[in-house]
C-alpha cells in the first residue's frame, strides 16, 4: 500500500513532470526548507522514478522507461530553470508548429543567464535579452503565450521570430531554413512587426523584412505603408545581412541594398533598379 507521501508525490509529479527542489518543498508545505524535500527524493532517484536533470532540477520518469534513456521536455526544463523564459529562434518556430527541421538547441531569453543544460538529444540554451530591446525596456515586445505539450509557455510571436531569425540566422538553422519555416505562418500582425523593427532600429533588418514581405506579398498582403517604410529605412549602401559572412561572399538584392547567401537569393531578380 502506498504511503501518504508517495500518493502526494505522485499527484505532484502528475501536475509537475519537471520541477525544482524548491517547487517540491513548497508543495510539501515546507516553505524554503529544502532538506525534507531532498530526503523524499532520494529513494525515487535510486529507483529511477525521478531523474536528476541539472543542479536542483528533476523530472518524473514515465513508467516502463529507464531513467538513463528518458529525456524530459526541454521547454519544461527551460521554464523550471528560468520562470521568466521567453522561447525564441527555432524553439519559437517549434512552438508555433511551423519548424522545418529538427534542431538540438531549445533557446530562450532570460534576465539571468546560466550554462546550457544538456538533455542528451536536446540542449537548453539560455541567452540574455537583446541589448537594443533592454535599453528601451521592450524585452517582451512581440511575445505571446504558446501551447506546449503539457502547459503553455511564453515565446516570441511570428512577427518577432521572423525579425530575430533575420537578426541571428544561425539560431534558426540559416536564412533558407527560416524561410521554409515562415512559409507555414498563416498571417502576420503588421503593427507588431513594425513595432519590433522600430525597437531594433537596424537598417539591415528593415531591408530584410521588406525583401521578405515583397517576396510573400501575394500570400501575406502587407500594407503598402509598411513596405514604403521598410524601403525608406534600408541601408544607405550595400550591406551584408550577416557581417560575418563577408568572407563567404553573397548575392546582392539591389532593390534592398542587401547582400544575402547566394542559395537564398537564387532564382530571384537581383538586377532591379537601385531606387
Amino acid at each position: 500500500m502506498r504511503t501518504k507521501h508517495q500518493l502526494d508525490l505522485e499527484a505532484f509529479l502528475a501536475d509537475s513532470p519537471v520541477f525544482s527542489l524548491g517547487d517540491l518543498a513548497v508543495a510539501r508545505g515546507d516553505g524554503d526548507r529544502l532538506e525534507p524535500a531532498r530526503n523524499q527524493l532520494k529513494h525515487h532517484l535510486r529507483t529511477g522514478r525521478i531523474k536528476a536533470v541539472s543542479h536542483g532540477i528533476f523530472a518524473a520518469v514515465p513508467p516502463g522507461i529507464l531513467a538513463a534513456r528518458f529525456h524530459p521536455d526541454p521547454f519544461l526544463v527551460g521554464l523550471v530553470a528560468r520562470p521568466d523564459a521567453i522561447f525564441t529562434y527555432h524553439a519559437a518556430l517549434e512552438l508555433q508548429g511551423v519548424s522545418y527541421a529538427v534542431r538540438r538547441d531549445t533557446t530562450l531569453f532570460t534576465a539571468r543567464r546560466r550554462t546550457a543544460i544538456d538533455l542528451g538529444t536536446k540542449r537548453v540554451v539560455f541567452l540574455p535579452h537583446p541589448q537594443p530591446l533592454m535599453r528601451r525596456g521592450l524585452a517582451e515586445i512581440g511575445t505571446i503565450e504558446l501551447p506546449g505539450d503539457t502547459r503553455s509557455v511564453r515565446g516570441t510571436g511570428p512577427e518577432r521570430t521572423l525579425v530575430e531569425g533575420f537578426r541571428n540566422p544561425s539560431r534558426v538553422g540559416g536564412i533558407a531554413e527560416l524561410l521554409e519555416s515562415a512559409a507555414g505562418i498563416p498571417l502576420l500582425r503588421f503593427p507588431v512587426l513594425e513595432a519590433v523593427l522600430e525597437a531594433y532600429d537596424q537598417r539591415s533588418l528593415w531591408a530584410a523584412l521588406g525583401w521578405y514581405l515583397t517576396r510573400q506579398a501575394e500570400r501575406l498582403e502587407p500594407p503598402a505603408e509598411l513596405l514604403a517604410r521598410c524601403r525608406a529605412n534600408r541601408p544607405r549602401s550595400n550591406q551584408y545581412l550577416v557581417a560575418s559572412r563577408r568572407a563567404q561572399g553573397g548575392s546582392l538584392v539591389r532593390d534592398w541594398r542587401l547582400i544575402l547567401p547566394p542559395q537564398v537569393v537564387r532564382g530571384f531578380d537581383t538586377r532591379g533598379p537601385d531606387t
